[in-house]
C-alpha cells in the first residue's frame, strides 16, 4: 500500500457516520434515510443513493459551468470547490504553483504567465490504513469560447436540453470534476470508511501545459494508481496521444506590385509546405500502429491550424507564418518524430528553385506533450472495467484516447500509474456550444464510486 503522509485529519464520530435523512429531487424512492437502505448491501446502496442524488449532482456541475475559468483565470472556481471539499471535513491543501521550480523539470513547456492568484486545490482523504490508495486527477481551466454569437445557449449557464447540459468546460473537462467529486463525497455521506487514502487533484493550466498536474507531483502527491477524469466518453483508456506545436517561416522575395512576377509569393511556397505536411502524414499513416487506436488516422493528425503572410492589401506577400501541431501515440520518439518532420519538409524544399536556397525556418515552440500509456490488464485498468461492466451490464470500450492528458506526468514522473475515464466526449472538447450527456455524468459518478471501495477497501458500520 502506498500512503500519503500529511497530517491525520480530525475523524468523525458514529453519529456523524449515520447518514443523514434527506430529500432528493428527482428521487424515485422520494425521502430516502438510513432505514430504508438498511435491507441493501454497500454496492447496492451506493447506486441507490447516487441516483437520489441525480439533481444534486446536476445542480454542482451547473456551479462549475457557470465560473468562467479560462486559462489563467481559475483563482475563483478553485475557491469555491475548496469551500466545498472542507464542508467534508476534507484536508484541503491550495498553493500557487512555483514557476521556478517548474522551470527546472524536464517536463517545463514554456510558459508567458506564472501563477500567481491561479491556486491548485488538492483534497486529502486519509485511509484507516489496511489498502491501496488511489488519486484522481482533473481541471479546472477551459478555453476561451470564441464567437459568444454562435452558442445557441450561454457558455457560462449550464443550460439542459435534450438531456445535455451545455457550456464551455461542460465536456472538458467539469463533468469529470463533477464526477470524482461527488463519488467520494456520497461515499462520506454514507459512512463507508475506505481503508487506502484518497486524493482529489483539481489542477490549473492544463489547456497551455499540464503544469498544474506536475506542481502537483512537485509537492509530493502520489498513489498506488490513479484515474484522470479527462473526456473519455465514458470509454477506459489506458493511452493517450502525445502533441507537438510548430512555428514555420517561409520567406518569398518582396517586389512591388506593379512588377509582381519579378518577385516570389510566400504564400505560394507556403501552400508547398503545407503539402508537404500532409504527404508526411499519409506516410505516417501507413506506417505507424497501435492496439488501442486501430483508426491511427485520427490519433496522429498533422494540421496547420494557422496560416498567417503579407502585411498589407497592395503590398507583395513576401514572408508567411505557418502554425501547427503533430500528433504522436505511445511507443513514438517524440524527438525522432521532430527530426523526421525537420528533415522531410527540408528535403522537400530542395526540390524547389527558390526555397533550395532560401528553406523554411521551422521551430518547435509551445505545447508539447509526450504520449503515454499503462498496460491494459493493469490492476486500475481492472478496476474500472469491472465497475462499469456492474453499473452499465455491457462491456466497456477500451481504446486510446485522442488528445493529450496530464496521465504523462503521472505515469513517467509521479509513478501514479493512471487510466482515463471521464464522462465528457473527447470529440465535444473545445467545441462550439458544448456539451455533455446528463446521463453519462450520472453513470460515471456510479462507476468511480464502485471504483473506489473495490480500489481501497472499506469497513461499513
Amino acid at each position: 500500500m502506498r500512503h500519503v503522509s500529511y497530517p491525520p485529519r480530525r475523524r468523525k464520530n458514529e453519529a456523524d457516520l449515520t447518514p443523514q435523512t434527506r430529500i432528493f429531487l428527482g428521487c424515485p424512492h422520494g425521502m430516502v434515510d438510513a432505514g430504508e437502505l438498511m435491507g441493501q448491501n454497500i454496492r447496492e446502496k451506493i447506486l441507490t443513493h447516487i441516483e437520489c442524488r441525480r439533481q444534486e449532482i446536476i445542480g454542482f456541475l451547473r456551479e462549475l459551468i457557470s465560473f468562467p475559468s479560462i486559462t489563467g483565470n481559475e483563482k475563483e472556481i478553485q475557491h469555491f470547490i475548496a469551500k466545498r471539499l472542507e464542508g467534508l471535513k476534507l484536508k484541503v491543501d491550495m498553493w500557487e504553483p512555483d514557476l521556478e521550480e517548474l522551470k527546472k523539470h524536464p517536463a517545463y513547456v514554456p510558459v508567458e504567465r506564472g501563477y500567481e492568484n491561479r491556486p491548485n486545490v488538492v483534497s486529502l482523504y486519509q485511509g484507516i490504513g489496511g489498502g491501496n490508495s488511489l488519486l484522481f486527477n482533473s481541471h479546472v481551466d477551459v478555453i476561451p469560447v470564441g464567437p459568444i454569437e454562435l452558442w445557441k445557449h450561454g457558455p457560462w449557464a449550464g443550460e439542459i436540453e435534450g438531456g445535455r447540459m451545455y457550456g464551455r468546460g461542460a465536456s472538458d473537462t467539469k463533468s469529470g470534476v463533477a464526477a470524482m467529486t461527488m463519488a467520494l463525497e456520497t461515499l462520506l455521506q454514507l459512512g463507508v470508511k475506505l481503508k487506502g487514502d484518497v486524493i482529489l487533484e483539481y489542477t490549473v493550466d492544463e489547456e497551455l501545459s499540464g503544469h498544474g498536474t506536475l506542481a502537483c507531483i512537485l509537492r509530493g502527491y502520489g498513489a498506488d494508481a490513479g484515474i484522470c477524469c479527462e473526456t473519455s466518453g465514458l470509454h477506459i483508456q489506458p493511452a493517450s496521444i502525445g502533441r507537438i506545436w510548430f512555428d514555420i517561416t517561409v520567406h518569398g522575395k518582396s517586389t512591388g506590385i506593379q512588377r509582381k512576377w519579378e518577385g516570389v509569393s510566400s504564400i505560394d511556397k507556403g501552400y508547398k509546405i503545407v503539402q508537404a505536411i500532409e504527404d508526411l502524414e499519409q506516410m505516417k499513416i501507413s506506417e505507424v500502429s497501435h492496439p488501442l487506436y486501430p483508426n491511427i488516422k485520427s490519433a496522429i493528425p498533422h494540421i496547420v491550424g494557422v496560416f498567417k503572410a503579407g502585411t498589407y492589401p497592395s503590398a507583395f506577400p513576401d514572408r508567411c507564418l505557418l502554425k501547427g501541431s503533430l500528433g504522436t501515440v505511445p511507443g513514438e520518439d517524440s524527438q525522432k518524430v521532430k527530426e523526421r518532420f525537420r528533415e522531410h519538409i527540408l528535403n522537400v524544399a530542395k526540390t524547389d528553385p527558390w526555397l533550395k536556397h532560401k528553406p523554411p525556418e521551422i521551430r518547435f515552440t509551445g505545447y508539447f506533450a509526450e504520449p503515454s500509456e499503462i498496460p491494459v490488464d493493469h490492476p486500475i485498468c481492472k478496476a474500472v472495467i469491472n465497475s462499469f461492466r456492474e453499473v452499465v451490464v455491457k462491456e466497456p470500450e477500451v481504446s486510446g484516447r485522442k488528445g493529450a492528458a496530464d496521465t504523462r506526468f503521472l505515469n513517467t514522473y509521479g509513478q501514479t500509474p493512471t487510466v482515463i475515464f471521464g464522462p465528457g466526449s473527447t470529440d465535444q472538447m473545445h467545441a462550439l456550444n458544448e456539451w455533455v450527456n446528463l446521463e453519462d455524468l450520472i453513470v460515471a459518478v456510479k462507476i468511480l464510486a464502485l471504483t473506489i471501495i473495490d480500489w481501497c477497501g472499506y469497513e461499513y458500520p
